[in-house]
Formats: structure tokens, sequence, C-alpha cells
């Protein structure tokens, strides 16, 4: 057997080492086609093979850019910069003539979108617009490998069949989709790459470091952000693509080592309903040009058997409710040169020419079905104005009056999808909330984006399927918690429109009141309020919270306004005034002048009146912690909030000093790496006053360790005996929450309340942790309403289990708190609504006291 064993082994190693020794240009690129020799190839410019080394960006970007500089088929133009400063090119490869033509051809392109002009068109003549993104995940890098063929090939290949594709085609290379993260991957595993290929699965070159190279510089899925749009690099790219509105994207993507190679379409149930059936039928026919070409080289592959095309934030299903196909490629992984697999050594080069092969049957497919695919795309546009015309709502008003930065994201997210939105004429007021044209938007669904809009807005609880590879709901004004209404046909009449926005501008901020002796006061409704404070403790200023309302200058303050005293501070008077007139207009919210502590309610000296500490805040990270998640939360607190955030290795907690931190972050995940005397030391480290704060998982492991008082309902068994084997995985799956909305109740009284104003909150859950209320009365500051589902998918267990149970609950230890959430209050950066609770967490946690805190103590 051993001898079987070696044998195997030493073929595997001789079939690694012979696919390496094949790897020049011959390996990859067609045979019968020309190669002007003029046109330097990827090995003399980056001095080995395609394939040989993984190409860093650096690297890659100097390719793109020399062909660009000497090819006048190609122009190159840089859309964006990462957050670490990489440049992203998008690179325009058409034929010369294309070229001296390319604004008409772009915007004549641009017709087909708009009903009123697309008919004039004469399609036959116009040139197919193709867009090809390689490796929206850092560590799926065979497709931006494949690029430097893709635009090697277009540049260099000679004849009349190249000619004409050029001529027919628009080509646009998005040759790293994320630089950073593929940046991060390539240096590790050419790090651990020897001169002999090991293809040990074991070995430590597939075995890549936390975070891993699939994410953003803030650990953020890219693929993902394509609605959303909270990162550089999506807002650039959707530039670019809605000035070409290309009729076909490719997304190449790699999956599991063990796999093959997938393309699209997907698993027909799992179609977003908005999405017209031509899509799914031009998408069988894209892929027959995908099969024969793969037959061609040999590659095995599969299609319509896994994936979907339902969450339209994803790169390869934006396009679909775009009036363009979106093409999915998943393609086995080697996760470094070679790797052991259960269908023999996967080595990079062979996944490279599998996004190569696919991309020319892709552009093979664009050329032939050039005509057809126009005419979807105007048939998409003209239909979707159709279907608005008879649509159930005339319209979406939303609004945030007492926090307009919120509603103001939104809008700007809408506006830069090529959306249609204005300013209310007039207030007018529905189910008891008034819009007004200060505070207010409206999104008429009367216009050729309809079917984008509905994506955006609408509300769904039912499904064809039960299976969801991403989130099932993502209604944004939910996620902003905003103040909405659906206009339906009645309601809504064109003249209640008044100004059209040709942007969306910031709230402005303003002091109210002048200069001020005494004292000045700010409300924590404004999404920025955090922000505000944030600055002022960076300048030294003492501040305090009310925790209760209080009226001074005829104005009644809500539950935790923020006061700062003028006097007994470091600076002057006139220093405060000018801070405070800064954080207004930085953080659009309004700071109110006091004159006089003599105030209606509690007075400005009152025991209800907290000084507040500066937050110095770490976040655990490393092995076992959701990396996404912690993302989202440095994210917020860096980019967002400017607050300084210490990273700090979990595994660190058994040893450093842990003092020096007030606020400690736990994301989701497990935390393995403390020690039991970690665990001691982090115990007693709460217990001196610190504030603790657990998300989704590692609240159960707060739980378990003893550091938090929380407990969780099991899941409710079943007395079924037998199922169909081959039902066990839509089964298993249809009880797993992928990603829904669900309505809470929220106590305002409460600190980490502080700043909303309506009871009802809406949250986002994608896990089944279900915690029990705490005992204590006070310490369950959020807490799920008894039918919650608002919109998305979840299964009736689970909605049973879920109903009355905790979304939050607070548990004392000592002087200090531990916040145990269920759920990602900062998913996806777009999550704006709920982010006010975990920036609470952060800044409150250190009154939470008598109330919740108190009670829960005695309780235990």
């Amino acid at each position: 057997m051993k001898k079987i064993y070696a044998l195997a082994t030493a073929a595997l190693v001789f079939l690694s080492q012979w696919t390496m020794a094949q790897t020049d240009l011959s390996y990859y690129l067609p045979q019968d086609v020309t190669y002007n020799k003029e046109f330097p190839s990827p090995k003399d410019i980056l001095g080995y093979n395609v394939g040989e080394w993984h190409v860093s960006h650096d690297q890659l970007a100097m390719y793109m850019r020399q062909m660009a500089e000497l090819s006048d088929r190609i122009t190159i133009e840089e859309y964006a910069r990462t957050h670490e400063n990489r440049p992203l090119y998008l690179l325009t490869i058409t034929s010369p003539e294309n070229h001296k033509n390319i604004q008409r051809i772009k915007e004549q392109h641009r017709q087909l979108t708009d009903p009123n002009a697309s008919g004039k068109l004469d399609i036959k003549n116009m040139p197919g617009v193709v867009w090809m993104g390689y490796s929206v995940h850092g560590n799926e890098p065979s497709g931006s490998n494949a690029s430097l063929l893709a635009v090697y090939h277009l540049a260099a290949a000679q004849g009349p069949e190249i000619d004409k594709l050029l001529s027919e085609t628009v080509i646009l290379i998005d040759p790293s989709i994320n630089p950073d993260g593929l940046n991060r991957f390539a240096s590790w595993v050419n790090t651990h790459r020897g001169k002999n290929l090991v293809t040990d699965p074991n070995s430590e070159e597939f075995a890549e470091a936390w975070p891993r190279g699939r994410t953003n510089h803030y650990w953020f899925d890219l693929n993902r952000d394509w609605l959303p749009l909270q990162h550089p690099e999506s807002r650039g790219r959707l530039v670019k693509f809605h000035e070409w509105k290309p009729n076909v994207l490719t997304d190449h993507h790699e999956m599991g080592t063990n796999s093959t190679f997938f393309f699209q379409p997907g698993i027909p149930s799992r179609n977003h309903p908005l999405t017209p059936a031509k899509n799914y039928d031009l998408t069988k026919k894209i892929a027959g040009f995908h099969a024969k070409a793969l037959d061609k080289i040999g590659s095995f592959y599969y299609t319509e058997e896994s994936f979907d095309d339902f969450y339209y934030g994803k790169g390869s299903t934006y396009p679909d409710v775009n009036g363009a196909i979106g093409i999915l490629f998943e393609q086995a992984s080697s996760r470094g040169h070679a790797q052991e697999s259960v269908n023999g050594v996967l080595t990079f080069p062979f996944t490279i020419r599998n996004q190569f092969t696919t991309t020319l049957s892709t552009l093979e497919a664009v050329q032939n079905m050039r005509e057809e695919l126009l005419t979807h795309q105007r048939d998409f546009y003209r239909d979707a104005l159709k279907e608005s015309a008879k649509a159930p709502f005339g319209g979406y008003v939303f609004s945030a009056e007492k926090d307009p930065a919120r509603a103001y994201h939104l809008a700007e997210i809408i506006h830069q999808h090529q959306i249609d939105i204005y300013r209310p004429k007039d207030k007018f007021t529905i189910n008891n909330v008034t819009y007004t044209p200060e505070d207010s938007y409206i999104v008429p669904t009367n216009q050729p984006q309809y079917k984008l809009i509905e994506g955006m807005f609408e509300r769904r609880t039912s499904f064809q399927d039960s299976l969801f590879y991403d989130v099932s709901a993502w209604t944004l004004p939910l996620a902003f918690n905003l103040e909405h209404a659906n206009l339906t046909s009645r309601q809504f009449k064109s003249n209640m429109l008044g100004q059209k926005l040709a942007s969306v501008d910031f709230p402005a901020g303003q002091v109210v009141g002048g200069n001020s002796a005494y004292a000045y006061a700010f409300e924590w409704h404004g999404y920025y309020a955090p922000k505000a404070l944030n600055t002022l403790f960076n300048h030294g200023l003492q501040t305090r919270v009310a925790t209760n309302k209080f009226t001074a200058e005829g104005k009644q303050f809500d539950y935790g306004t923020i006061l700062i005293p003028v006097m007994g501070q470091p600076v002057s008077a006139e220093r405060i005034h000018e801070l405070m007139a800064h954080i207004a207009k930085d953080n659009g919210i309004t700071v109110h002048a006091i004159s006089t502590g003599f105030t209606e309610g509690i007075n400005l000296g009152s025991p209800g009146i907290y000084t507040l500490q500066q937050p110095k805040v770490a976040m655990l990270i490393g092995d076992g912690v959701n990396s996404n998640d912690a993302g989202e939360a440095w994210h917020l607190l860096d980019h967002r909030f400017d607050i300084n955030t210490s990273l700090v290795n979990a595994e660190s907690v058994n040893r450093i000093d842990l003092s020096r931190y007030n606020v400690i972050v736990m994301a989701d995940g497990s935390y393995g790496s403390i020690s039991e005397i970690g665990r001691t030391r982090l115990r007693t480290w709460v217990q001196q006053g610190g504030t603790l704060i657990g998300m989704g998982n590692a609240t159960r492991w707060l739980a378990d360790n003893k550091i938090g008082n929380f407990s969780f309902k099991q899941s409710e068994k079943t007395d079924t005996i037998r199922l169909p084997y081959a039902s066990m995985s839509n089964t298993t799956g249809a009880q797993v929450i992928g990603g829904a909305i669900f309505e809470t109740n929220l106590d305002l009284t409460h600190p980490l309340g502080y700043g909303y104003y309506n009871s009802k909150l809406p949250v986002f859950r994608d896990n089944r942790l279900f915690m029990e209320p705490s005992k204590s009365p006070y310490a369950n500051p959020v807490v799920y309403t008894a039918n919650p589902l608002l919109s998305g998918y979840i299964s009736k267990p689970n909605l049973k289990q879920l109903g009355n149970t905790a979304a939050i609950s607070v548990s004392a230890l000592g002087s200090g708190k531990v916040i145990g959430m269920t759920d990602n209050p900062n998913f996806r950066a777009f999550w704006f609504g709920t982010n006010k609770l975990f920036l609470n967490s952060i800044f409150f946690g250190q009154i939470i006291s008598g109330g919740s805190a108190r009670a829960e103590e005695a309780a235990h």
C-alpha cells in the first residue's frame, strides 16, 4: 500500500513539474492565431511566464500601462484609488477606428437605456460592449493573472478575425477589482514558494494568514458592494459602468480546490423575480460558447447546479437589473502554485488557462450575439418603463427629520445608481409622518431604472426557493432606519415633485444662539454626533451626557444630549465657540448655545448628567475572528468616525496590559487563542470598570467563559426519523438565516437607545443565535417583537424561536459592563440604522449604572 501511495505521489509531482514547464504562451494562447512580435509578452515585462509566480498588483499595473502606451487598440484610465492608495485601471480595447469615435459610440450606447431615444438607433451598426472584471476576491488570483493574457492577445493578435472582433465590440478590462487583497495574497504565496513546487495541502503556502487576501483593506467583500457603494473601489467602478452601460459583464472568481469550473446560469429557481426571463435565456445561450471552448481544451465544468442571481449587490447580478447579462465564473483554486486535489495536482497555470479560455469564449459570444444583446438592453428599459406605469407604487418617499445625514447617505447611494431623485414641492403627511422639502426625498418609479428602484425599496417575504447564496433582503429604507412610505398610485402625483437633484448635498449644520459664556448642547440624534463628540475629546474638552430630558432656551432636549460647559475648560470661550461651529458644519448637526443651568426638567448640574471619558478602544482580531464583521467595525470607527482603534491579536490578551483600554470589542467569532489566564485577565479588566462588547458568537463565548451572563435557546428538535437523502442539502439549507430584516423594540431611555426617537428599530440578522432576555427588566434595551419578520426569508421554526428574544442584553461584572449583541450592527457598512447601537455601547457603556447593570448584578 505504501509503495502504491509513493508511486502516486511521484506521479503527482511529475505532473506538477511537467505542467509548470509548459507555461510559456503556447500553453494558453490559441494555436491558430499569429501575434505581432513587436508587442511585449507578459514575460518580456515581468521577467517570468504567466503562472510561474503570482503577479503583484504593481507588476500587473505596469504591464497594463505599457501595453496601452504601445497599442493603438488600447487606452487606459485610472478610475479610483483603494484605501491603500493603489490605482484601479480600466482598459478600453477596440479597433483604432472605433477609438477615433469612442465618445460617439459611448453616447450612442447609453441611449439604448433611454426609451425616448433608443428607437432611433441602428442596432445593426452598433458595437457590443463587454466588461471583463477579474479577481474581486484577492485570493482568487487566476482571473487577474489571466487578464495579462487577455490584454496581450487583444493587443498583439493579427488577422481578419481579431480585426472583425475589435471592429464589432468595445472591450473593457478591469484587471484587478481588488488591488489591496490581490497584493496581500500574492505576497503570501510568493513568499512561501520554493524552487521545487510543493503540492502538499498542509504546506504553509496554502495556509494564508488572517485576514487573508479575499477582502480589501478594511476586510470587506467588495463583491457585495455594488449596490451599497461604501468603498472607493466600488464607487469609481460604478461611474464607469454607467458611463458605458455594457451588454455583458463577466466576474471571474475561484472556489474550492476539489471543484472543477462553474459558469452561469445558476440555479433557475434562485433568480430574482425582477430579472426578466430573457436574461436567463441569453445567459444560457452564452453558456454554450463556454462549453464548446472548455471542451476543446479538455476541462471539466458544470452549470445551473450552484450559485444564484438574487442579491443585486453582487458583480455578476447587478448587471441583470441594468439591462445587461452578468456572468459568474468559478474556477477551482490552486490557492498557491500547485496543490493536490481529488482531481490530481491542480496547477496555477491550469486555473489561469480556464479563465483566459472563457474570456475568449465570452468575446466570441458577444460578437455572435451582438444584435440580440443590444436588443435585449433596449427592450429591458422600454419594458421597465411600461411596467412602472402599471406598478402599485408611483414613488417612494423617505426622510429623517432629526437626523438628515442618514437620509442624505441613502439619497447619495440612489443618485450614484443613475436614478432620478427629487425634493418634495410642499410638505405632506402620510401615516402620521410629515415629509418636508427640507428633510425629505422622493424617488418616482416612472423612470428607466424602475427595476433597480424596486430592488432597493421592496419588502419581500415569499420566495420560490428557500436557499440563498447571499442575503435574502436588503430593503434600503429599513437599513437606514428612515421614516418612509410607499406612495400608491392614488397618493403619488407628479405635481408633488419639487426640485430634481443634480447632486445630493451633505446637510448643513449650525450653531443656534451665538456665543455662550455658559454651555453648549447638541442632541445625539445626528448620525455623526459621535464623531462630533470624539472631536471634542481630541481637543481635551470636558463633556457630559444627560440621562433625562430637559428644556432650555425654549427647546426640549432628548435623552443622550451632550453638554459642553464653557468654564473650567483648557481652552478659551472663543475657541470653544469656534469648535462648536466646526463640529456643527463637519457633522451636519445643530449645536445650541445655553445661557443658564436653571433648566426645566433636570438642571445642568443634576446627578443625572454624567461626565464622559474618551473611549480608548481595542478590537480583538486574528485566527477564529470573523474578519468581515471585524473589518466592518474597524471601518466604521476608523474611516467614518475618526476613532482611534487598536487592532489587538486575541492571543495577546494572555499577556498585554489591558488597562490602557476602557473599551474592548469582540466581533463575531471564536476566541480559542485566549487561554485560561487570558480569560481571567479579561474578566478582571471588566470588573475594574471596562466595557466589553461582544457580537454574534463572541457573545456566546463570553457566556460560556462566565465573562457575560447570557443564555441562549436550544434549537427545537423534530420527531422526523427519515427523509430522502437527496433532499438533505435543501432541507438543512432552508434552516439557514442567510440574511433578513426583523423588527425590534428599543428602549429609548436606555443609554444604548440614546439618539433614537422611534422605538421600532429594523435590524439585520444572518445567524441562528437566539438569546434569552435577561432576568433583569432593565438589561434588555433591544428585544425582537413577537412576529418580527419585515423582509427576507426565515423558516417558520426559526421565526418562532426568534420572537421575543433579546437582540442586545447588558450584563454587569464588578464595576464594568459586558454588552452582548446577537447581530452585527455594522453589516457591510450600509446598515446605517443600527450603527448607533454599537457607538452608544462604546461611548455610553461607561454610564450604564443603577438600572440595568446594578439590577442585573442583584439578580445574579
